[in-house]
Protein backbone atom coordinates (compact mmCIF):
# COMPACT_ATOMS: atom_id res chain seq x y z
CA UNK A 1 0.00 0.00 0.00
CA UNK A 2 1.77 3.68 -1.12
CA UNK A 3 1.70 5.86 1.73
CA UNK A 4 -0.79 8.43 0.10
CA UNK A 5 -3.54 5.48 0.35
CA UNK A 6 -2.63 4.84 3.98
CA UNK A 7 -5.65 5.77 6.06
CA UNK A 8 -5.05 8.60 8.55
CA UNK A 9 -7.95 9.45 11.69
CA UNK A 10 -7.67 12.32 13.58
CA UNK A 11 -9.24 12.14 16.97
CA UNK A 12 -10.65 14.97 18.99
CA UNK A 13 -12.01 14.29 22.05
CA UNK A 14 -13.88 17.36 22.92
CA UNK A 15 -16.16 18.20 26.01
CA UNK A 16 -17.77 21.88 25.99
CA UNK A 17 -15.44 23.58 22.94
CA UNK A 18 -18.04 25.40 20.93
CA UNK A 19 -15.57 28.29 20.50
CA UNK A 20 -12.73 26.46 19.00
CA UNK A 21 -13.81 22.87 17.82
CA UNK A 22 -14.51 24.86 13.65
CA UNK A 23 -11.60 26.58 13.60
CA UNK A 24 -9.81 23.51 14.89
CA UNK A 25 -11.65 20.58 12.30
CA UNK A 26 -10.92 23.20 9.52
CA UNK A 27 -6.97 23.79 10.34
CA UNK A 28 -6.69 19.50 10.26
CA UNK A 29 -8.46 18.90 7.26
CA UNK A 30 -6.88 21.58 5.48
CA UNK A 31 -3.54 19.96 7.01
CA UNK A 32 -4.44 16.79 6.16
CA UNK A 33 -6.97 16.50 3.36
CA UNK A 34 -7.07 12.94 3.24
CA UNK A 35 -7.53 12.54 6.84
CA UNK A 36 -11.22 11.00 8.28
CA UNK A 37 -11.59 13.66 11.39
CA UNK A 38 -12.97 12.04 14.51
CA UNK A 39 -14.89 14.31 16.86
CA UNK A 40 -15.93 12.42 20.02
CA UNK A 41 -18.21 14.55 22.12
CA UNK A 42 -18.42 13.80 25.99
CA UNK A 43 -21.72 15.34 27.23
CA UNK A 44 -21.04 18.84 26.00
CA UNK A 45 -23.96 21.14 26.75
CA UNK A 46 -22.90 23.97 24.61
CA UNK A 47 -23.53 22.67 20.74
CA UNK A 48 -20.18 21.67 20.61
CA UNK A 49 -21.22 18.50 18.27
CA UNK A 50 -23.16 20.23 15.66
CA UNK A 51 -20.57 22.64 14.95
CA UNK A 52 -18.13 19.64 14.50
CA UNK A 53 -20.77 18.56 12.08
CA UNK A 54 -20.76 21.58 10.18
CA UNK A 55 -17.39 21.91 10.22
CA UNK A 56 -17.17 18.25 8.05
CA UNK A 57 -15.80 16.24 10.98
CA UNK A 58 -17.62 12.44 12.15
CA UNK A 59 -19.04 13.36 15.08
CA UNK A 60 -19.45 10.06 17.77
CA UNK A 61 -20.45 10.33 21.65
CA UNK A 62 -18.71 9.16 24.61
CA UNK A 63 -21.36 9.50 27.53
CA UNK A 64 -19.10 8.09 30.64
CA UNK A 65 -16.95 11.28 31.11
CA UNK A 66 -13.32 11.55 31.32
CA UNK A 67 -10.80 12.04 28.38
CA UNK A 68 -9.39 7.95 29.19
CA UNK A 69 -12.70 6.83 28.32
CA UNK A 70 -13.60 8.89 25.68
CA UNK A 71 -9.51 7.90 24.41
CA UNK A 72 -10.52 4.18 24.89
CA UNK A 73 -13.51 4.35 22.82
CA UNK A 74 -11.36 5.82 20.08
CA UNK A 75 -8.75 3.33 20.18
CA UNK A 76 -11.20 0.53 20.21
CA UNK A 77 -13.60 1.70 17.61
CA UNK A 78 -11.36 3.74 14.72
CA UNK A 79 -9.12 1.32 12.20
CA UNK A 80 -6.15 3.04 10.77
CA UNK A 81 -2.84 3.52 9.67
CA UNK A 82 -1.91 6.78 11.57
CA UNK A 83 -3.56 8.00 14.58
CA UNK A 84 -3.52 11.73 15.45
CA UNK A 85 -4.54 12.64 18.64
CA UNK A 86 -5.63 16.75 19.82
CA UNK A 87 -7.45 18.95 21.32
CA UNK A 88 -10.26 20.98 20.26
CA UNK A 89 -9.06 24.05 22.28
CA UNK A 90 -6.99 25.06 19.50
CA UNK A 91 -3.89 25.44 21.01
CA UNK A 92 -1.61 22.99 19.35
CA UNK A 93 -1.30 24.56 15.85
CA UNK A 94 -1.81 22.14 12.86
CA UNK A 95 1.94 23.15 11.08
CA UNK A 96 3.25 19.96 12.43
CA UNK A 97 0.44 17.29 11.70
CA UNK A 98 1.88 16.69 8.12
CA UNK A 99 5.60 15.60 9.94
CA UNK A 100 4.07 13.59 12.97
CA UNK A 101 2.01 11.49 11.03
CA UNK A 102 4.65 11.03 8.24
CA UNK A 103 7.22 9.61 11.21
CA UNK A 104 4.47 6.64 12.06
CA UNK A 105 3.42 6.17 8.29
CA UNK A 106 7.74 5.54 7.24
CA UNK A 107 7.99 3.31 10.08
CA UNK A 108 9.81 5.49 12.38
CA UNK A 109 7.79 5.79 15.51
CA UNK A 110 5.29 4.43 16.98
CA UNK A 111 4.48 7.35 18.91
CA UNK A 112 5.38 10.76 18.35
CA UNK A 113 5.20 13.14 20.58
CA UNK A 114 4.55 16.64 20.50
CA UNK A 115 7.00 18.62 22.92
CA UNK A 116 5.31 22.02 24.48
CA UNK A 117 7.33 22.38 26.63
CA UNK A 118 10.91 22.76 24.89
CA UNK A 119 8.73 25.62 23.08
CA UNK A 120 6.48 27.80 23.75
CA UNK A 121 4.73 26.22 26.51
CA UNK A 122 5.88 27.99 29.40
CA UNK A 123 5.40 31.62 28.65
CA UNK A 124 1.96 30.90 26.61
CA UNK A 125 0.36 29.06 29.16
CA UNK A 126 -0.75 31.62 32.25
CA UNK A 127 -1.26 28.97 34.92
CA UNK A 128 1.71 29.02 37.09
CA UNK A 129 0.88 26.14 38.80
CA UNK A 130 -0.01 23.90 35.27
CA UNK A 131 3.71 24.40 34.38
CA UNK A 132 4.96 23.72 37.94
CA UNK A 133 3.10 19.94 37.37
CA UNK A 134 4.60 19.52 34.16
CA UNK A 135 7.74 20.19 35.20
CA UNK A 136 7.21 17.77 38.07
CA UNK A 137 5.96 15.01 36.08
CA UNK A 138 8.40 15.25 34.04
CA UNK A 139 10.93 14.69 36.60
CA UNK A 140 9.09 11.99 38.13
CA UNK A 141 8.76 9.98 35.09
CA UNK A 142 12.05 10.44 33.64
CA UNK A 143 13.95 9.24 36.74
CA UNK A 144 11.73 6.55 37.67
CA UNK A 145 11.64 4.94 34.49
CA UNK A 146 15.11 5.90 33.03
CA UNK A 147 14.06 8.59 29.94
CA UNK A 148 14.72 11.34 28.58
CA UNK A 149 10.96 12.46 27.68
CA UNK A 150 10.86 16.34 27.33
CA UNK A 151 6.85 16.82 27.34
CA UNK A 152 4.98 13.98 28.87
CA UNK A 153 1.47 15.47 29.54
CA UNK A 154 0.89 16.83 25.53
CA UNK A 155 -2.20 16.05 23.89
CA UNK A 156 -0.49 16.24 20.52
CA UNK A 157 0.29 13.02 19.70
CA UNK A 158 0.61 10.27 16.58
CA UNK A 159 0.05 6.67 17.04
CA UNK A 160 0.66 3.93 14.86
CA UNK A 161 -1.97 1.08 14.34
CA UNK A 162 0.32 -1.60 16.70
CA UNK A 163 0.16 0.78 19.78
CA UNK A 164 -3.53 2.28 19.45
CA UNK A 165 -4.83 -1.56 19.10
CA UNK A 166 -2.50 -3.12 21.74
CA UNK A 167 -3.03 -0.02 24.49
CA UNK A 168 -4.67 -1.15 27.26
CA UNK A 169 -6.47 2.30 28.46
CA UNK A 170 -6.76 1.91 32.31
CA UNK A 171 -7.25 5.32 33.25
CA UNK A 172 -10.61 7.66 33.18
CA UNK A 173 -9.86 11.47 32.80
CA UNK A 174 -7.23 13.33 32.30
CA UNK A 175 -4.26 10.63 33.47
CA UNK A 176 -4.27 9.19 30.03
CA UNK A 177 -1.55 11.14 28.21
CA UNK A 178 0.71 10.01 31.26
CA UNK A 179 -0.21 6.11 30.90
CA UNK A 180 0.10 5.91 27.42
CA UNK A 181 3.80 7.39 27.65
CA UNK A 182 5.07 5.12 30.47
CA UNK A 183 3.13 2.16 28.70
CA UNK A 184 5.07 3.18 25.84
CA UNK A 185 8.48 3.29 27.66
CA UNK A 186 7.98 -0.36 29.20
CA UNK A 187 6.81 -1.89 25.91
CA UNK A 188 9.83 -0.38 24.62
CA UNK A 189 8.20 1.06 21.63
CA UNK A 190 9.64 3.34 19.33
CA UNK A 191 9.31 7.01 20.19
CA UNK A 192 10.10 10.06 18.89
CA UNK A 193 9.51 14.11 20.09
CA UNK A 194 9.03 16.79 17.70
CA UNK A 195 9.31 20.72 19.32
CA UNK A 196 5.89 21.99 18.39
CA UNK A 197 4.13 25.67 18.92
CA UNK A 198 1.95 25.69 21.65
CA UNK A 199 -0.61 28.55 21.97
CA UNK A 200 -2.87 29.77 24.99
CA UNK A 201 -6.62 29.06 24.91
CA UNK A 202 -8.51 31.74 23.30
CA UNK A 203 -10.90 34.49 25.30
CA UNK A 204 -13.63 32.70 26.76
CA UNK A 205 -12.14 29.22 26.40
CA UNK A 206 -12.04 27.53 29.57
CA UNK A 207 -9.36 24.82 30.64
CA UNK A 208 -11.09 21.27 31.78
CA UNK A 209 -8.28 20.33 33.49
CA UNK A 210 -8.26 21.00 37.59
CA UNK A 211 -4.69 21.41 38.86
CA UNK A 212 -4.75 19.93 42.39
CA UNK A 213 -7.87 17.23 41.64
CA UNK A 214 -6.08 16.36 38.65
CA UNK A 215 -2.76 16.58 39.41
CA UNK A 216 -2.97 14.36 42.00
CA UNK A 217 -4.60 11.85 40.33
CA UNK A 218 -1.59 12.31 37.89
CA UNK A 219 0.98 11.25 40.60
CA UNK A 220 -1.17 8.49 41.67
CA UNK A 221 -1.63 7.28 38.36
CA UNK A 222 2.34 7.65 38.48
CA UNK A 223 3.45 5.37 41.39
CA UNK A 224 0.59 2.71 40.70
CA UNK A 225 2.20 2.22 37.52
CA UNK A 226 5.87 2.05 38.55
CA UNK A 227 4.42 -0.18 41.17
CA UNK A 228 2.88 -2.31 38.61
CA UNK A 229 5.34 -2.24 35.49
CA UNK A 230 9.03 -1.79 38.24
CA UNK A 231 7.38 -4.13 41.39
CA UNK A 232 10.97 -5.36 42.33
CA UNK A 233 12.22 -1.59 42.38
CA UNK A 234 9.24 -0.43 43.95
CA UNK A 235 8.63 -3.24 46.95
CA UNK A 236 12.46 -3.32 47.37
CA UNK A 237 12.61 0.27 48.06
CA UNK A 238 9.98 -0.24 50.88
CA UNK A 239 11.68 -3.56 51.88
CA UNK A 240 15.56 -1.41 52.55
CA UNK A 241 13.37 1.57 54.81
CA UNK A 242 12.01 -1.55 56.85
CA UNK A 243 15.25 -3.34 57.03
CA UNK A 244 16.98 0.37 57.69
CA UNK A 245 14.52 0.72 60.58
CA UNK A 246 15.07 -2.42 62.42
CA UNK A 247 18.61 -2.49 62.24
CA UNK A 248 18.57 1.51 64.10
CA UNK A 249 16.64 -0.08 66.65
CA UNK A 250 18.27 -4.02 66.87
CA UNK A 251 21.56 -2.79 66.83
CA UNK A 252 22.26 -0.84 70.26
CA UNK A 253 20.39 -3.89 71.62
CA UNK A 254 22.35 -6.52 70.35
CA UNK A 255 25.26 -4.79 71.06
CA UNK A 256 23.97 -4.45 74.71
CA UNK A 257 23.48 -7.76 75.00
CA UNK A 258 26.89 -8.74 74.03
CA UNK A 259 28.42 -6.61 76.20
CA UNK A 260 26.35 -6.70 79.74
CA UNK A 261 24.62 -10.37 78.89
CA UNK A 262 21.45 -8.11 79.54
CA UNK A 263 18.54 -6.75 76.86
CA UNK A 264 16.79 -4.73 79.17
CA UNK A 265 14.91 -2.94 76.00
CA UNK A 266 12.78 -5.41 75.15
CA UNK A 267 10.25 -3.33 73.54
CA UNK A 268 12.60 -2.07 70.63
CA UNK A 269 14.09 -5.51 70.09
CA UNK A 270 10.26 -6.37 69.00
CA UNK A 271 9.70 -3.66 66.97
CA UNK A 272 13.42 -4.64 65.34
CA UNK A 273 12.29 -7.94 64.93
CA UNK A 274 8.31 -6.93 63.15
CA UNK A 275 10.58 -4.67 60.78
CA UNK A 276 12.81 -7.22 59.99
CA UNK A 277 9.86 -9.85 58.89
CA UNK A 278 8.43 -6.77 56.92
CA UNK A 279 11.22 -5.85 55.32
CA UNK A 280 11.47 -9.82 53.97
CA UNK A 281 8.21 -9.97 52.96
CA UNK A 282 8.44 -6.84 51.14
CA UNK A 283 11.43 -8.23 49.45
CA UNK A 284 10.32 -11.37 48.37
CA UNK A 285 7.01 -9.61 47.28
CA UNK A 286 9.16 -7.68 44.91
CA UNK A 287 10.36 -10.73 43.17
CA UNK A 288 7.46 -12.56 42.78
CA UNK A 289 5.91 -9.90 41.47
CA UNK A 290 8.72 -9.01 39.33
CA UNK A 291 8.86 -12.13 37.55
CA UNK A 292 5.01 -11.93 37.08
CA UNK A 293 5.29 -8.32 35.18
CA UNK A 294 8.49 -9.81 33.36
CA UNK A 295 6.16 -12.79 31.99
CA UNK A 296 3.19 -10.12 31.39
CA UNK A 297 5.87 -8.82 28.87
CA UNK A 298 6.09 -11.97 27.50
CA UNK A 299 2.60 -12.75 26.98
CA UNK A 300 1.81 -8.96 25.63
CA UNK A 301 4.93 -9.08 23.15
CA UNK A 302 3.31 -12.89 21.89
CA UNK A 303 -0.41 -11.03 21.73
CA UNK A 304 1.38 -8.45 19.86
CA UNK A 305 2.81 -11.12 17.33
CA UNK A 306 -0.84 -12.00 17.02
CA UNK A 307 -2.26 -8.89 16.02
CA UNK A 308 -3.53 -8.69 12.32
CA UNK A 309 -1.39 -6.23 10.51
CA UNK A 310 -1.95 -3.17 8.59
CA UNK A 311 -0.15 -3.39 5.65
CA UNK A 312 3.34 -1.80 5.23
CA UNK A 313 4.12 -1.86 1.75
Amino acid sequence: MKKEDKKIAVLIPCYNESLTIEKVVKDYKKALPEADIYVYDNNSKDGTDQIAKKAGAIVRYEYRQGKGNVIRTMFRDIDADCYLMIDGDDTYPAENAREMCNLVLDGKADMVIGDRLSSTYFTENKRPFHNFGNRIVRYSINKLFGNNIKDIMTGYRAFSYEFVKGFPVLSKGFEIETEMTIHAVDKNYKLVEIPVTYRDRPAGSVSKLNTYKDGFKVLKTIANLFKEYKPGVFFGFFAALFLLVSLILGVPVFLEYFDTGLVPRFPSLIVSGICLVVALLLWVSGILLDVIAKKHKQMYEILMNQLPKRSKE
